[in-house]
């Protein structure tokens, strides 16, 4: 677009060419290069330094020379058994320049594998002499080949070491603090639980009793003795044990009045450890 007042086929200065074309921004807003505070900012501070290590931007990390160099390989396809030094070598040389600005300490080591890659190469490149034709010396390239496959193998399998599910990092163990107390508290015998367990061992009773009819003497004393008999032998009786061998319901019930008195006079004790469990019967410690 050619400015007003300029005749056709006259020459226009370039300046005035490049200052039509970019025109003046309407707005503070439009020329705005940055904002400090809020504000627009429309050119750079006299004063304003900017160090020459401000912005790095690390593409890739390698964790040795042997990573970078098995990296190079890996990444353009090349055989690692035939390995073209020449390409290599200069790359390689090229990540090292870089590194070597900002971290001389890093460049160290990475200039030792350089070293390597120049002397294998200029050993490729060297013609061989009549004595090394005679006795084949090998390829300059085995003792590297050697060591990167070496590198890959361990690895890889780092890598797969590190996928396993680890304690702190992928998974956490729960933990459960109990408060015990020293001495252990017993539950009490509810009186419902006594007659459930009656009722249990009179059903049973019946159902291995036989239809009898006569006239028997029993004596609640000595089913007292018998029970008291039993206890003596073992530490703990099952409250369903004490009823083994009392085949009738008469038998049953007095046998379970005898361990009644015996509890009520306190010459046993009904135990249980816990609600629903099973009852226990065993003699009452006497004091010494």
């Amino acid at each position: 677009m050619m400015p007003q007042g300029a005749a056709e086929g006259e020459d226009i200065p370039l300046e005035a060419a490049v200052d039509d074309q970019h025109a003046a921004p309407s707005s503070p807003e439009d020329a705005a290069i940055a904002r400090l505070y809020g504000e627009p900012l429309t050119r750079l501070p006299n004063d304003l330094y900017i160090p020459p290590d401000a912005l790095e931007i690390f593409l890739d990390a390698f964790e040795g020379p042997l990573d970078l160099l098995l990296y190079l390989i890996r990444k353009q396809n090349f055989n690692i058994l035939d390995i073209p030094m020449a390409q290599v070598t200069l790359q390689y040389l090229e990540y090292v320049e870089q590194i070597r600005k900002s971290n001389l300490e890093l460049a160290a080591e990475y200039l030792l594998m350089a070293a390597m890659l120049i002397e294998i190469k200029s050993r490729m490149l060297l013609p061989k002499r009549q004595d090394d034709l005679v006795e084949d010396v090998g390829d300059p390239r085995a003792e590297l080949v050697r060591r990167l496959l070496d590198y890959e193998q361990i690895k890889s399998a780092a890598v797969a070491l590190g996928n396993v599910p680890q304690e702190g990092r992928d998974f956490v163990r729960p933990q459960l603090f109990v408060e015990q107390g020293l001495n252990t508290a017993l539950p009490d015998v509810d009186p419902w639980d006594l007659q459930r367990a009656w009722l249990d061992v009179l059903r049973r009773a019946k159902l291995t009793q036989h239809h009898r009819i006569g006239r028997q003497e029993l004596s609640v004393r000595e089913h007292m003795s018998a029970i008291l008999r039993t206890l003596q032998s073992q530490r703990f009786v099952e409250f369903g044990d004490l009823f083994a061998g009392q085949h009738t319901v008469p038998i049953v019930v007095v046998h379970f009045v005898a361990m009644l008195e015996l509890a009520k006079e306190t010459l046993i004790e009904i135990t249980q450890a816990e609600p629903f469990a099973p009852i226990y019967v065993r003699l009452a410690y006497s004091p010494a």
